[in-house]
């Protein structure tokens, strides 16, 4: 599919659910979030049925965000449904790796491919902190399993502050080099205020070769994570809600009002 901008959209980014098993602190406020109501929420069988169309129409890359995907019900069987989808070409998932010791074999079994994972300091105190209470050992085994079940390369995104060269980044630089793991320094952003850059070690924020469109936990079809345009596939139908973000894709971000990281993923 090409935009106005003869950009080649292949890509599409599902959350799943904007449910979180960790509150970090540059994504969720200490009092948590008012989460949507059940019956808001695509149904595996409608997010299957979503992204057919969108194969159809030319997405080759599919990946699976949230919240936090693991925590999503039957998330294993979203993962074998989208699977079968002929024309996807790669199949991934983005996750906190809390759940991911339990759930990477399972889900390697039945068609992912490759998994990122958030990690953005090795230091257990330090990100027992930042994510309000997160185990950092459930992550280390999380991609211990990742790593047994195949799910490679796998790709570690830390969120910085300021620079890549902070103490914390460069301490898990140092081990993703000592454990065969693929580095993604990614710069805090602002939606509300239009702050963000591109992705050191990946094209994420660069406009210019954006190739996603991203899909809600709600259903609405987002051209732009930095931009209030959306379309909801429910009531438009599938194919007219892709059409119309394809069209409405701007050439770049801006700003956001209504979009959030814990129910648009990154």
């Amino acid at each position: 599919m090409q935009d106005r901008f003869n950009r080649n959209i292949n890509y599409l980014r599902i959350s799943v659910t904007d449910r979180c098993n960790l509150r970090c602190k540059y994504c969720m406020p200490e009092g948590g979030i008012s989460l949507l109501k059940h019956e808001n929420i695509l149904s595996l069988e409608e997010i299957a049925e979503f992204v057919k169309v969108a194969v159809n129409k030319g997405i080759k890359k599919v990946r699976i965000t949230g919240g936090e995907p693991l925590v999503r019900r039957n998330i294993v069987h979203l993962i074998e449904m989208l699977s079968k989808i002929d024309g996807i070409e790669d199949l991934s998932l983005t996750t906190n790796a809390i759940l991911l010791e339990e759930f990477a074999e399972p889900m390697a079994k039945v068609g992912l491919n490759r998994v990122n994972i958030s990690l953005d300091t090795i230091n257990a105190i330090k990100f027992k902190e930042i994510t309000r209470g997160g185990d950092i050992n459930k992550v280390f085994k999380g991609i211990e399993a990742a790593k047994n079940a195949g799910l490679l390369p796998i790709k570690i995104n830390c969120v910085v502050n300021k620079s890549s060269n902070e103490i914390d980044a460069q301490e898990v630089k140092s081990f993703c080099e000592d454990n065969d793991l693929k580095i993604q320094f990614i710069h805090q952003m602002n939606i509300e205020t239009g702050e963000f850059s591109i992705v050191e070690g990946g094209t994420g924020g660069n406009c210019k070769v954006c190739n996603k469109l991203r899909l809600s936990s709600d259903g609405f079809l987002r051209p732009c994570l930095f931009n209030d345009v959306s379309f909801n596939i429910r009531d438009l139908g599938f194919e007219n809600a892709i059409e119309n973000a394809l069209e409405a894709k701007p050439e770049c971000g801006t700003k956001s009002s209504i979009n959030k990281f814990n129910f648009i993923g990154g």
